[in-house]
């Protein structure tokens, strides 16, 4: 017996994991059937049930008799709305209430995106699927693709799809064969549903020539057209699996065999998809690192940092992981070619963190507990990382600035350790460390890694990120998120994490500004009496009074300005530091109009 012999659904993750972006879906009526949307069939009954009340007929307990002992016929979908409206536009308006929610249907949950709609929602979020056909006249699939953040490009008719985006350049693009509920072009008889225009078909034998196929809800028995194109597909070149309850029907069983699909026994298409969806997002963290084993590097760390006798231990432990780090980063998922979006985006930052963060906690421990030997070490790793991202040249802006994101946080995670610690001479010296940039050009680390001074990704595309669409400095916000969650491997007992990192902030703010001459400053000052004199990278700390005004009494108490001047900030001068800490306070100032 093989592993996966009675399992297809593992092996469909599998597959869906492993070919990115290859997986289509094919939906049908029966996946709107749990929003309480009703079938073809149950739309007939309904609508023979309404003619005879209409014509005086009593209640039947089986309308299905009745209309069959009426009119020697079976009920047939086609034929009714054909009888009842004579246009497509009637036709849409008897439909629209079978689809449209109204108040009671969206206070018990009715005719709204259901699980299935959302785990296709997340895998198209991810990157797994991005091709999406359906019979459905509803807008499930959309709406719940929209609460993911995803705007899909729509195809409901031919002129849509004359003016689409192209089908390879779409993020997810939705084809509805039969049209949308709200549009009087939909395809309902029989005779609308034999052929379909030429560019629908052209795009079906593209589609099922070039994507593995995800079936499900789809009875295989109607729509010719449809049939028509699924026999018409030139090769097997990916797979095709049908999701179903029980036994596949005559018509499904044919377009079955001629595909050599697999069957998928299922329950319902809620169980089948969110399954789906939970397989493959264990697949992708499967690849990441095992909490486990982060845990057991940082106390490794720990124990080779408590005695000198092990500095060799201490170096190689950080030299594997460093190692490992750069192979990791090879990735395709992280390749700098390839079109920039938000999506995407937001995937490669969490894989970056995901890959990044045994290491950050583990230059955090050197941070924490560090004596200033393994400054150099710390410096290496952030260099090597840096440099790495340097030597990158050809691709997307985005992306290839985004590369040096595993250095910015690890040197976040370093600095605010030191912060910690209180080891104000050797921040100075990590703020102040030179850095090798593009083109043999060489700038401090502050100045280049540092909030807006890293330059790329740009401010705004940070917003990106769920949830901080409105955020004032949403990188330094994200950071702070970050953080938060790794400090435990080297923060210890600490009611004032924010503090920390706002005044790790502050000083690498600082650091930034000592770019300046003390002369220069003197003349901005005068020159600009009542606004920001020197521009300067601002975090947090700047939109939050509390943080903002607790830093700067600090930063005016004379035990931190002696503290600060030892170790080598604002250029040893007391006055250099009061003209920080009035441009600083004159940032807080300004951003109370926002």
């Amino acid at each position: 017996m093989t592993l996966l012999r009675n399992d297809p659904t593992t092996q469909l993750a599998f597959s869906v994991y492993e070919n990115k972006g290859v997986f289509a879906v094919l939906l049908g009526s029966g996946l709107s059937r749990s929003a309480e949307i009703p079938t073809g069939w149950e739309i007939t009954l309904d609508l023979v049930r309404r003619v005879a009340l209409t014509k005086g007929v009593e209640d039947q307990s089986d309308w299905t008799k009745w209309y069959r002992d009426e009119t020697g016929q079976e009920p047939n979908y086609s034929t009714l709305l054909e009888e009842i409206a004579t246009s497509p536009a009637e036709r849409r308006a008897i439909l629209h209430r079978y689809i449209e929610p109204d108040e009671d249907d969206r206070e018990e949950g009715r005719k709204i995106p259901t699980e299935a709609h959302h785990a296709i929602a997340s895998l198209v979020r991810s990157g797994h699927i991005r091709v999406i056909i359906t019979t459905n006249f509803d807008r499930l699939m959309e709406n719940a693709l929209r609460e993911q953040g995803i705007e899909p490009t729509v195809v409901s008719s031919a002129d849509a799809l004359a003016g689409a985006e192209p089908l390879t350049h779409s993020r997810c693009y939705l084809l509805k064969l039969h049209g949308d509920y709200k549009d009087s072009r939909i395809l309902n008889t029989d005779q609308e549903l034999s052929s379909y225009p030429d560019s629908y078909n052209k795009l079906l034998d593209r589609i099922f020539d070039e994507h593995g196929l995800i079936i499900c809800g789809w009875s295989g028995e109607w729509d010719h057209a449809l049939r028509a194109a699924f026999l018409r597909a030139p090769n097997r070149r990916y797979p095709v699996y049908w999701a179903a309850r029980g036994k596949l029907g005559g018509g499904a069983t044919e377009l079955a065999e001629h595909r050599d699909a697999k069957t998928v026994a299922v329950n319902g298409a809620d169980e089948f998809f969110r399954s789906l969806q939970q397989r493959v997002e264990t697949l992708e963290q499967s690849q990441r690192q095992n909490p486990l084993s982060v845990e057991l590097l940082v106390s490794s760390a720990k124990r080779y940092l408590a005695k000198s006798e092990y500095r060799i231990q201490l170096d190689e432990l950080f030299t594997q992981e460093f190692e490992r780090l750069l192979i990791q980063l090879r990735d395709d998922q992280l390749s700098p070619q390839g079109r920039y979006d938000p999506e995407q985006f937001r995937f490669r930052v969490a894989l970056y963190e995901a890959l990044t963060e045994p290491l950050a906690r583990m230059v955090g421990v050197l941070g924490r507990w560090g004596d200033g030997s393994e400054l150099p070490l710390a410096l290496d790793i952030i260099g090597g990382l840096h440099r790495r991202a340097v030597n990158i040249r050809s691709g997307s802006r985005v992306w290839i600035g985004l590369s040096a994101y595993p250095a910015v946080l690890v040197f976040t995670a370093y600095a605010v350790a030191l912060t910690r610690s209180q080891r104000w001479s050797s921040l100075h010296a990590l703020l102040d460390a030179p850095l090798s940039r593009e083109y043999g050009k060489t700038e401090n680390l502050v100045s280049t890694l540092f909030l807006q001074a890293w330059g790329e990704p740009r401010e705004d595309v940070w917003k990106q990120l769920e949830g901080f669409e409105n955020r004032r400095c949403p990188l330094s916000d994200h950071l702070f998120d970050v953080l938060s969650v790794w400090k435990s491997s080297f923060i210890g007992v600490s009611s004032e994490f924010n503090l920390t990192f706002d005044r790790f902030e502050t000083l690498a703010t600082l650091a930034y500004f000592e770019r300046y001459s003390e002369e220069d400053m003197e003349k901005a000052i005068v020159s600009k009496p009542d606004a920001v004199f020197a521009g300067m990278p601002i975090g947090r700390a700047v939109y939050h009074d509390d943080s903002a005004m607790t830093l700067i009494n600090d930063l005016q108490l004379d035990e931190t300005i002696v503290a600060l001047l030892n170790a080598g900030f604002a250029r040893n001068s007391r006055r250099y530091l009061e003209l920080f800490v009035e441009n600083f306070k004159r940032y807080v100032g300004s951003s109370r109009w926002w």
